[in-house]
């Protein structure tokens, strides 16, 4: 195996793992190549990846990145569709519990507390109307900021985000210290913040009680 074929064996590694489009200046860096030769490491993939391959290899944006061969779309989605509708069930009902705990809160603080991606959760529950963005946190990126809608209410028959269960636990560690007249959301300070075992185990509690309340309904 010569020089282009190993690296092109890493770069493989790399996009399989990451799932999205990478810069292609960070290999070219990273092994030092210029745009001829990294090229060549893409012409590897490609034949590798072709027509007939479930899997293929494009560029956009100066990004590169794996993804699903598009004459294969429709068997795809009928098969994995309605897996994802199982197993996110449960993901669902975990990230709306801890967005009603935490709320406003963004999807990275979400998956830290998760321990796992939470994209499709967040889709799911929005399209549902469950949660909604109430603005952007002001850090690096201004990522944005979820919180529960009035039909997460409605729809698990509680009058307020205090009624839901071992809520006050949590929201007594938690102390409102700024809030802008014209902001769309308030920052928080936590003095005492809850290790992740207690969180878990409060955002365990109330999916427990909302798996039940959607299956009375």
């Amino acid at each position: 195996m010569n020089k282009i074929e190993e690296i092109a064996k890493i770069v493989e590694g790399v996009l399989f793992v990451s799932g999205e489009g990478v810069d292609v200046d960070e290999f070219k860096t990273r092994f030092e190549m210029n745009d001829r030769e990294f090229n060549k490491v893409l012409d590897i993939l490609k034949q590798k990846y072709n027509e007939n391959s479930g899997i293929n290899v494009i560029t956009y944006k100066n990004k590169v990145q794996l993804c699903s061969n598009p004459a294969i779309a429709n068997d795809i989605s009928e098969i994995l569709n309605p897996i994802r509708e199982r197993s996110l069930t449960r993901a669902a009902l975990e990230t709306v519990a801890i967005i009603a705990y935490k709320q406003p809160i963004t999807r990275i603080d979400i998956e830290n507390i998760r321990g796992t991606s939470c994209d499709y959760a967040i889709q799911l529950l929005q399209s549902n109307n469950l949660i909604e963005v109430v603005g952007r946190k002001d850090t690096v990126g201004k990522p944005l900021l979820f919180g529960t809608t009035d039909n997460f209410l409605k729809r698990f028959q509680i009058q307020s985000i205090e009624d839901l269960p071992d809520y006050k636990q949590l929201l007594d560690r938690i102390r409102v210290i700024h809030s802008e007249g014209d902001s769309l959301y308030r920052e928080f300070d936590i003095p005492d913040e809850p290790s992740e075992q207690e969180v878990q185990q409060s955002v365990e509690n109330v999916a427990n009680d909302l798996a039940e309340q959607e299956g009375e309904q």
